[in-house]
């Protein structure tokens, strides 16, 4: 008796023991559940019908939440081009006012200058293009005895790039005309209409401001309705700055347009060109930039959360899924009652007869997240293929979408399965 209690404490046979009990359970388990996977292919294959119309609901589901994703995400794209038309990589600065004292604020008077873009072109990196703005207003005769008042603005050639404007008709002017002071001017489409008829009628015509002959050398439009927020109104004539500043008799300028490489050097510029401007002049005087990052960026979130709540209301077509998986299994419970008492009967457990049922609800939703999944994959991909439209299509969302339809299997499943694994095998035999 003690050599054998020996053998019992002997630490190998007892390791080797531990590692033989493992390897059993894990034996069983693995056969267990292929012996679940393959109840569950004869069931399916028993009820072919009924699988694949409880199927449906997650295709369904499961495609909707790919396509308003999609369709959410082509919105948001499309959106933010339009901003970006605005251009979103300017920044304007202008002077806000100076002074101590409301006083020296009424009577003091520190405006932007030639130079001060000058200087900023020289001291901050990444500027692409820069211009500044003379804003005047004029009476221009339209001919008929008519005389309207009409907004001259005095910038420089890069303001075309910076504002993104369209020549509809004849060229903007360029670097020549400004250094040369030439008098020619590029007016709007309304203007050209209103005055001559046609943008092309209107190229060549010549009128006068201030008494002041100026030749159309074009006609231009921006690239996008801003609904009033820009300097250029719908009757403008843009002039070379060069030839502008002789109508004020000063250096002074309204503000100082600059146009960044990227979206992303947009607020640092920002700062530091308010730095440089202010350093050049008087302590008290204020001067701020503006952006349109700060527009860009809620646009964006805008769009994500509408997309957010699209997505909530597709989730309700996976719910739905779900409950008629749960009523179909259910169903399919009460018709395997016999099957159930047979197997309970022979020593199937309570765990083995609710991961029986429940991995059938799982394998039902799963099947049809896959399939649903494809073809919400394949309608954006064959648009984009056919049609040559970019339709973003989301990686992400179909990974969500097949995580929520196993979700789904799993908790609509559990009910059936719990019933499935709670029946009496005496009374399950027992039932017709």
């Amino acid at each position: 008796m003690r050599q054998e209690s020996n053998l019992l404490r002997n630490p190998v046979l007892e390791a080797r023991r531990s590692t033989f009990n493992e390897t059993l359970l894990s034996a069983r388990r693995t056969m267990l559940l292929r012996e679940i996977l393959r109840l569950a292919a004869d069931s399916f294959r028993a009820s072919k019908t009924r699988f694949l119309l409880t199927a449906l609901g997650m295709v369904i589901g499961t495609a909707s939440v790919i396509l308003v994703v999609t369709i959410g995400l082509t919105g948001k794209n499309y959106i933010l081009g339009l901003l970006e038309k605005i251009g979103t990589n300017s920044i304007e600065v202008e002077y806000a006012g100076g002074g101590a004292t409301a006083s020296e604020r009424v009577r003091y008077t520190d405006f932007l200058t030639r130079e001060d873009e000058k200087a900023v072109d020289q001291q901050v990196p990444g500027i692409m293009f820069s211009s500044p703005v003379l804003e005047m207003h004029n009476r221009i005769s339209f001919g008929g005895g008519i005389q309207k008042d009409t907004v001259v603005l005095g910038v420089s050639p890069q303001y075309q790039q910076i504002r993104n404007l369209i020549v509809t008709s004849g060229r903007f002017f360029d670097n020549t005309d400004d250094s040369a002071h030439i008098k020619c001017a590029d007016v709007t489409q309304l203007f050209a209409k209103e005055r001559y008829g046609s943008d092309d009628a209107a190229v060549g015509q010549t009128f006068q401001i201030l008494g002041i002959p100026f030749t159309i050398i074009g006609v231009v439009k921006e690239s996008m309705d801003d609904y009033g927020q820009s300097e250029l109104a719908d009757e403008s004539i843009v002039i070379p700055y060069s030839v502008a500043r002789y109508f004020i008799g000063s250096e002074r300028v309204n503000d100082i347009y600059f146009s960044m490489q990227s979206l992303s050097e947009v607020p640092a510029a920002a700062r530091e060109i308010v730095r440089v401007v202010q350093s050049r002049h008087h302590a008290n005087s204020v001067y701020k930039a503006q952006t349109l990052k700060d527009l860009l960026t809620t646009a964006a979130e805008v769009a994500d959360a509408l997309t957010a709540i699209l997505v909530l209301v597709a989730a309700v077509t996976l719910a739905v899924g779900g409950v008629g998986i749960m009523n179909i299994m259910l169903a399919n419970v009460r018709s395997r009652i016999r099957e159930i008492g047979i197997r309970k009967a022979l020593g199937a457990t309570y765990r083995e007869i609710k991961l029986q049922f429940l991995t059938e609800a799982v394998l039902i939703s799963l099947a049809g997240g896959i399939v649903g999944c494809f073809v919400g994959m394949m309608l954006p991909l064959s648009i984009r293929l056919f049609s040559g439209h970019d339709f973003p299509v989301s990686w992400l969302s179909v990974l969500i979408a097949l995580s929520a339809a196993v979700l789904v299997g799993v908790i609509f499943g559990t009910v059936p399965a719990t019933r499935a694994a709670q029946m009496d095998p005496v009374d399950a035999l027992k039932y017709e």
